[in-house]
Formats: structure tokens, C-alpha cells, sequence
């Protein structure tokens, strides 16, 4: 195997233009991880928020951007039974996606699900982590109950709706363009397009949300606190419009409503090992059956990285961006 590999690095923080390619050593697998030869990996807003300063790598990670990946398994470290060289896996990243190779935590790999592409699967890991943990595993979400998700276009946004018809929910999505409603629409949702309809009264007038994933934070909470139905939850997963707003909590308290949130990079080893195993346990047979699957909506080059991230952060795509490695 090659001792240097291709890559995409970040030489400062900054706009799309401070990714750059490079060339770095191949990464070596330790105890209980594995090293997986890249074939696609997935853009994700995490990614723009570390090229920016904002999102520091965890101890030990690698200092490249990247938190997915698909491709094949290229060594095995030490203490790995459950994997082959050679076997196709898609899997969560500590960072280093954007490369021809990453290393990883065997437990946080997954299998390909039964007829899916390596590029489908690359869009499968970092959604379906944070969607399942908050959605299913944090929100508790059960059949018949309204859901509702912000940025329903979204790759996060496209999965949770998905996921949540799929567990018999009735799934109500934002989005800001008739194209972005159409294709929540697609998907088995109610779509509401923020720019001329109040999601707050399109929920009160359906009896209100029982649960709420919100990436946009700021004026959104407050809004998402009235949407709620009594009892209702509401799960944060980002703060695209910032983390701070001024909230009344006697109506937390006397609707007898639950705000949480989680992030996902930052957990333990154990936490994410636990949630793949509940995917590939409750996610990948819906996966398998069609009732869930990625959107995708385009492919650069490992090379084009900053036209990627210059994609995503317009905000003009429906569903998942990929980096074609191999």
C-alpha cells in the first residue's frame, strides 16, 4: 500500500479558498480501528464551521475535514475481529474524510446496506447518526405523532422526514422555495415554505408539533416553543441563526415541555459505537426495504472541495453533496 496519499487540507481558517490540496501520509490504524481506502465522502455543515475555526477536531482526530465516508477497508488495527480487508463499509469519521484514506473506530463503521452504491452510502453515516440519536433515540418520537423538521431539504432534513414516515409519524418540514417544498413533498411531508406561511400557525392549527428537530436556533425558538403541543419536545442539532434567544419558561413549565439537544462529534467512542448498533439494527433494514434513502444532489471532485462547500453554503441544494476520492 501507497506510504502518501491525497488530500484536502485547511491552511487557515477562512472561506471555501483556504481548502487546498496536499499530500500527507497514510494514516495508520490503531487499537481496535480500521483504515478504509476512500471512494466518496460527504460534505456536511460541520465541515464549514471547522474550515471557519468554529469546530475544532477532537483530541487525537485528524486535522482534516471530512466526517464520512465510503469505500473499502484497507488494514486492520489491532484488536479488530469483525471486519475483513477488503470488506465495503460506510462509516462516521472523527475527521480526515477528505482523503484517499481515514482511520476509524471499527465500531462506527457500518456495512453497505444490500444494493446501495459506495456514493449513496457516503451520504448515509453523518445523517443517519444525528437523525436517529436525536429523532428516534433523544426525541422519542412514536407513530402518530406530528413531527416537524426545519430545513427539510436538507441532507439531515430529507432524512428525518423519511425517518419519521417511516415510523408512521405524520411529518410536517420547512423549507424557502416552492422547489425545496416539492421535494419535501416528495418525500411524504407536509411542506411549509417559511418565506409566505407561519410555521406556528400551520402547527397550532393541527393540534400542535410533539416534536420539534431545529437547526436554526434564534428567533426560531421561541417560535418552535409555540408550535409545540402540550408535552411536546423539541430536539437542537445546530444554530444556523445563532445559539441564544429569550424564551418565556413558565410556558415550558406549565405546557410541560422538554428542550433538549446533542451534537455528535464530540461524544464518546462508547455513545457512537451504541448508536450504530441501533442502526444497523432499526435503520439499515428501512434502508434495505427503500423506505429510506439518501437525496442526492451533486458530486465534486476531492480536488473542487471549495466549490463544494461554496454549494453548500448558498443553500441552494436539495439533499447531499459527495466528493468523488477514487
Amino acid at each position: 500500500m501507497q506510504d502518501m496519499m491525497r488530500a484536502v487540507e485547511i491552511t487557515e481558517p477562512g472561506g471555501p479558498e483556504v481548502l487546498q490540496q496536499c499530500q500527507r501520509p497514510v494514516p495508520v490504524p490503531g487499537y481496535g480501528e480500521i483504515l478504509i481506502e476512500i471512494a466518496y465522502a460527504g460534505v456536511n455543515r460541520p465541515d464549514a464551521l471547522q474550515r471557519a475555526g468554529a469546530y475544532l477536531p477532537p483530541p487525537g482526530a485528524s486535522d482534516l475535514p471530512g466526517l464520512e465516508a465510503a469505500g473499502h477497508i484497507a488494514a486492520l488495527g489491532p484488536g479488530v475481529a469483525d471486519w475483513a480487508v477488503g470488506d465495503a463499509v460506510c462509516a462516521l469519521l472523527p475527521g480526515g474524510g477528505y482523503a484517499e484514506y481515514a482511520v476509524c473506530p471499527a465500531a462506527h463503521a457500518l456495512p453497505i446496506p444490500a444494493g446501495m452504491d459506495l456514493k449513496s452510502a457516503a451520504c448515509l453515516p453523518e445523517t443517519a447518526f444525528t437523525v436517529w440519536s436525536n429523532v428516534v433515540m433523544r426525541g422519542g418520537l412514536q407513530a402518530g405523532e406530528r413531527f416537524l423538521v426545519h430545513g427539510g431539504s436538507s441532507g439531515i432534513g430529507t432524512t428525518a422526514i423519511q425517518v419519521a414516515k417511516a415510523l408512521g409519524a405524520r411529518v410536517f418540514a420547512t423549507a424557502g422555495s416552492d422547489e425545496k417544498c416539492a421535494a419535501c413533498t416528495g418525500l411524504g411531508a407536509v411542506a411549509i415554505n417559511y418565506r409566505n406561511a407561519d410555521f406556528v400557525e400551520v402547527l397550532r392549527g393541527e393540534g400542535g408539533a410533539d416534536l420539534i428537530l431545529d437547526m436554526v436556533g434564534g428567533s426560531y425558538i421561541s417560535r418552535n416553543i409555540k408550535a409545540l403541543a402540550d408535552d411536546g419536545r423539541m430536539v437542537f442539532i445546530a444554530f444556523l441563526e445563532g445559539p441564544k434567544a429569550e424564551i418565556n419558561f413558565a410556558q415550558v413549565m406549565m405546557r410541560r415541555l422538554t428542550l433538549t439537544g446533542s451534537t455528535l462529534r464530540p461524544q464518546s467512542d462508547g455513545a457512537k459505537a451504541a448508536i450504530a448498533l441501533e442502526l444497523k439494527k432499526n435503520l439499515w433494514p428501512l434502508i434495505a426495504t427503500g423506505k429510506v434513502q439518501p437525496v442526492h444532489d451533486s458530486e465534486f471532485a476531492l480536488a473542487d472541495a471549495a466549490a463544494a462547500h461554496i454549494r453548500m453554503e448558498t443553500s441552494a441544494h436539495i439533499g447531499k453533496i459527495v466528493l468523488k476520492v477514487r
